[in-house]
């Protein structure tokens, strides 16, 4: 008897068991990602609510436990509809809600820091944000002075202006920029799947007001036209415009108005370049000089803090988790 084939056969059999054993994705984890609707709870029963999403349906009930921790105090500063959020078999997120307690003491801001205990069952990816500090505000202090009673004040600790709920007026100006991608897929930061040198370069604009109208203003940067903004782009006070190289930007950017570059591309030289903002008659509105950050980070630059703080690369800022950016939001992922 020639055993030969019948040993070709067996093994050829046994490969195909250990490829479909293999293959198995019953045992990969979920990852899992926090979020909140807002950052600051007004004591005056404000509520924000804090949310787990996973990235595939739960196959089974999965308890988020979470960690509270800060200078507020729990039952006298706020409430909790629950200390763990639950997501039952079959869904992929999850939430509860935080209720300000009214008082009469004068407490000013306090802290709530919200952030995942223990949990089993899923994967917390390194990127993944895992703690949101929460501003709890007074209704009975003005801690900056500025007439704008906390709880009504959008910056509670900058003094500001009552027209523009507590805010300080910063005119309109670039918060973050990406010129040099990274070289695999963490680089996508368009979100469509696709990480491109040219599409995922993105300049994100914040206008603290008032309301402008951007059509026909024009992006250069020092060797020619990159964008021309459509007519009806209009930004509101304290709103956010991002504008990519190209590609399908996929996701909300927290809610910021987002476009590509009419031109195809940014094109910002990692090497130097100056992109100029000019409106329709030609006349600089701002610029931005790359090449004192031109050291090939392979991350975006971002103020710090948001808004008013000097340029530095994103990762190495510790509200941002290691996150490489963040179009359209604060540097932390939350909406501005």
């Amino acid at each position: 008897m020639n055993t030969i084939p019948l040993f070709k056969t067996l093994c050829t059999c046994l490969c195909f068991m250990l490829l479909a054993t293999s293959c198995e994705t019953d045992d990969i984890l979920p990852s899992i990602a926090l979020t909140s609707d807002n950052t600051s709870l007004s004591e005056d029963n404000g509520t924000i609510r804090i949310s787990v999403s996973l990235n595939a349906p739960a196959t089974q009930q999965i308890i988020v436990p979470l960690n509270i921790s800060g200078t507020a105090t729990a039952s006298s500063d706020y409430t909790l509809s629950n200390s763990g959020i639950t997501i039952s078999k079959g869904e992929d997120t999850g939430s509860i809600t935080i209720t300000g307690v009214q008082d009469d003491n004068v407490e000013g801001v306090e802290t709530l820091i919200v952030s995942l205990g223990n949990v089993q069952h899923v994967l917390v990816l390194s990127s993944a944000i895992t703690s949101i500090t929460i501003d709890v505000l007074d209704d009975d202090s003005d801690t900056d002075s500025d007439g704008v009673l906390d709880a009504n004040d959008d910056c509670p600790n900058d003094p500001g202006e009552v027209e523009n709920k507590g805010c300080p007026f910063l005119g309109f100006l670039i918060n973050e920029v990406l010129y040099d991608p990274a070289g695999d897929i963490t680089g996508d930061a368009n979100g469509d799947g696709t990480r491109d040198a040219n599409d995922d370069e993105f300049i994100e604009f914040f206008n603290s007001g008032p309301e402008l109208d951007l059509s026909g203003y024009t992006i250069s940067d020092a060797s020619s036209l990159r964008h021309t903004f459509p007519n009806g782009t209009i930004i509101p006070a304290n709103g956010v415009l991002v504008l990519f190289g190209g590609g399908t930007p996929t996701g909300s950017f927290g809610g910021a108005i987002v476009q590509t570059a009419s031109e195809g591309q940014i094109n910002m030289s990692n090497s130097g370049d100056l992109v100029t903002l000019a409106d329709p008659s030609g006349t600089e509105i701002l610029t931005f000089d790359v090449e004192p950050l031109s050291n090939n980070p392979n991350e975006s630059y971002t103020r710090n803090p948001d808004l008013t703080g000097e340029f530095e690369q994103h990762a190495g800022i510790a509200e941002a988790n290691g996150a490489l950016f963040s179009p359209g939001t604060k540097l932390d992922g939350s909406p501005f």
